[in-house]
């Protein structure tokens, strides 16, 4: 740590080598401390994840939640300022986490032998691992994702006593705490398995990336690109955050890191406060949906389906390019309505510049596509991606550090040689440049710099973890609980039942679901909750299995930009200076199209790239899915005029209605309904260029003098 003749670190030392993560951990003993525990939290990981760490699944899930209630306590206190009795709980509960992960590790092969007849001392530490999972779920998350989850787990316990078709068998204490606290069911599930696996690694992917110069480097190209266009402000914000998507995944964090730009740009050329806060929230809600990376959800997805991540990707890609399509066109309309111009070009940087100085940033990301749409798995694809972001960062300094040019060629196609050696050689090479790099950083100029990077991008995504870890952690009890008392199996039917006779009902019955189990917990507790019910109820109505979970999907993530939670506006409130909720309501005028989405994927598959589907019956599978995607654009096009009121010129109140209805037949996709809508869409469209041709004709006489 850079420090002063006094021995303090000063403001601008820390702000130079640590950015916002030191100042997030606390500059204190305590601060430093838990900085450096979130730096070996993802050494950890990427030790497992490159197998340099070889430990049974089991103890790898138990370590990772171990270190997640380690952090997450003495974190939140040392955030809130509380009081010493405050912080000695937080600190004891953080001890008990990590006491639960040393035992299940001391413990491992007992437990494999014992499983199902647990001793005292097991159920004791189970106890305590579901007391200190639920605590890090309440202080990170608020009261909503305990009670909903602590609900199932009163369900296990007691669950025989309600009336039948709701109860059921009955379990003894001991037996709910085994199933819970031990083995591959429970806490340690499928959610955390892939949170302490991929999520982990892709956080810090993402991270690597955003210190290096990721976010710089996609707004320079989203400025030089539509920065000059009509409403172009808001369009670098869509773009932009969409770009964001592709790495980080998180909506949340999307907000906080792109909105602190794009929204004040935003206010400055004239959109209103509440208007660019939801335009800055939808666009970064869409980063979850947006391939490569997408959000955490997606590997959560993969893993509970059984199938390839590319396979998800396939079916996202034409939706999350809509989404954003949408956002765009609703952001275009709304200049449009309210005349606002774009920057002038002189004031914006180029993009072929921008490109041309942090081109090598893309590269990773290049890799990871590539890697992923050749079928090798997220973990071995984020590894690599991770490897060469680290790679690049530290070769940088040293490359600057060279006497001429061919050395610099020489040791950037060396360094090449070196990254491709991984699929030959496995990590082992990879992890001897870093060593290499390392050392070569501590004698070069900036290297110092370089390496306070590199250690802050580890310990901020250790931090940007936390909640999506302990989030899968305690989802896992209401897991745990469907497979142990096939509570899932009633809700199911009852969806089923609906849907025989309105398969639409059903449809809307899950995505209600969705929208009220998001207005309190985060989008992976939702997707996990309402798929595991949901997703086989829809799959016995006709529904494709990857459709299904995709439509709670979106629908989890539309949550949180649904009122009265809202998180995604609530946190681009203050940025803003507007109240959440105003900004709530514009966000979803915003993100009208995944609202529609997912229901026309229901009715056609081939909008997800699925087989299956009358359509793809009757007309084969590419012109379907080209006639889909047309139909789609089109509902979105007039459901953007309908929401903003303008199209060439601002619309009348029955001018709205009708592209509105337009828009609601094209969706419907009954019989009739295409023809219908498309004779409603050239009615609307043919009237209002007819009314409003006079009014453009002298606009367009002067663009081509």
């Amino acid at each position: 740590m850079s420090k002063s003749e006094t021995g303090q670190t000063t403001g601008a030392d820390q702000a130079e080598l640590h950015d916002h993560a030191h100042g997030e951990f606390g500059t204190d003993r305590i601060g430093r401390f838990l900085f450096w525990i979130a730096v070996i939290f993802s050494l950890y990981q990427i030790a497992t994840a490159a197998h340099v760490l070889n430990l049974p699944s089991q103890v790898v899930r138990a370590f990772h939640v171990g270190f997640l209630t380690l952090l997450v306590f003495p974190l939140v206190v040392q955030a809130r300022g509380s009081a010493p009795a405050i912080k000695a709980l937080a600190w004891g509960l953080a001890l008990a986490g990590v006491a639960v992960a040393l035992y299940q590790y001391v413990e491992y092969k007992p437990l494999l032998l014992r499983a199902g007849d647990p001793l005292p001392i097991d159920i004791v530490f189970g106890v305590i691992a579901l007391v200190t999972v639920f605590a890090a779920a309440y202080v990170l998350m608020g009261p909503a994702l305990p009670i909903i989850s602590g609900a199932f787990l009163a369900y296990c316990l007691f669950g025989q006593y309600l009336p039948s078709p709701l109860n059921h068998r009955g379990y003894d204490f001991s037996q709910v705490i085994d199933h819970m606290a031990y083995g591959t069911e429970g806490i340690y599930g499928i959610p955390i398995y892939v949170s302490a696996t991929y999520i982990f690694l892709f956080i810090l992917f993402g991270s690597f990336l955003e210190r290096a110069g990721m976010i710089k480097l996609f707004t320079d190209v989203s400025l030089g690109l539509v920065g000059h266009a009509r409403g172009g402000a808001a369009k670098v914000s869509v773009i932009s955050s969409g770009l964001m998507g592709t790495i980080s995944g998180s909506g949340v964090a999307n907000v906080v890191t792109t909105g602190q730009f794009t929204i004040p740009l935003m206010k400055r050329f004239g959109y209103r406060a509440a208007f660019a806060g939801g335009v800055e929230s939808t666009a970064s809600m869409g980063g979850q949906i947006m391939p490569p990376v997408m959000g955490a959800v997606a590997f959560i997805m993969a893993e509970t389906l059984g199938i390839e991540y590319y396979e998800v990707v396939k079916a996202a890609i034409i939706p999350a390019v809509l989404y954003f399509a949408s956002a765009f066109w609703m952001v275009h309309l709304e200049a449009g309505k309210y005349g606002l111009h774009g920057l002038p070009r002189s004031e914006l940087p180029s993009p072929r510049k921008a490109l041309r100085k942090g081109w090598y940033l893309i590269l990773p990301l290049a890799v990871l596509v590539y890697l992923l749409f050749s079928g090798y798995t997220p973990l071995f694809a984020g590894t690599i991606g991770l490897s060469l972001t680290v790679l690049l960062i530290l070769g940088g300094s040293v490359a600057l550090g060279l006497p001429g040019q061919v050395l610099r060629v020489i040791f950037w196609v060396g360094l090449g040689l070196v990254a491709a050696s991984f699929f030959s050689y496995g990590i082992t090479a990879i992890l001897i440049a870093a060593l290499v790099l390392i050392l070569a950083n501590l004698f070069v100029d900036g290297g110092r710099k370089t390496l306070a990077v590199c250690r802050d991008s580890l310990a901020e995504g250790a931090k940007t973890a936390l909640p999506v870890g302990v989030a899968c952690a305690v989802v896992g009890i209401i897991i745990g609980t469907m497979t142990l008392t096939g509570v899932a199996n009633t809700f199911g039917q009852f969806i089923v039942s609906v849907g025989e006779k309105s398969l639409f009902l059903s449809l809307v019955l899950t995505m209600i679901t969705c929208i009220i189990l998001g207005m309190g917990i985060p989008t992976i507790p939702n997707y996990i909750i309402t798929s595991s019910i949901a997703g086989p109820a829809l799959l016995a109505l006709g529904v494709p299995l990857i459709v299904s979970h995709m439509f709670v999907f979106y629908f989890g993530i539309l949550a949180d930009l649904t009122p009265p939670v809202a998180l995604a506006c609530f946190a681009a409130g203050p940025i803003a200076k507007e109240n959440g909720l105003k900004i709530s309501m514009e966000a979803i005028k915003v993100a009208a199209a995944g609202f529609v989405i997912p229901f026309m994927a229901v009715y056609t598959p081939a909008l997800m790239l699925q087989d299956g589907g009358p359509l793809v019956e009757a007309w084969g599978y590419y012109p379907a899915v080209a006639y889909i995607v047309f139909k789609a654009l089109l509902a979105i096009a007039l459901w953007g005029a309908a929401v903003i009121g303008f199209l060439r010129s601002k619309l009348a109140i029955w001018e709205r209605v009708l592209a509105a209805v337009a828009a609601f037949t094209l969706i419907a996709a009954l019989p009739v309904t295409d023809e219908l809508g498309f004779a409603l869409a050239a009615l609307f469209l043919g009237q209002h260029w007819y009314r409003t041709r006079m009014a453009h004709a002298p606009q367009e006489k002067r663009a081509g003098e």
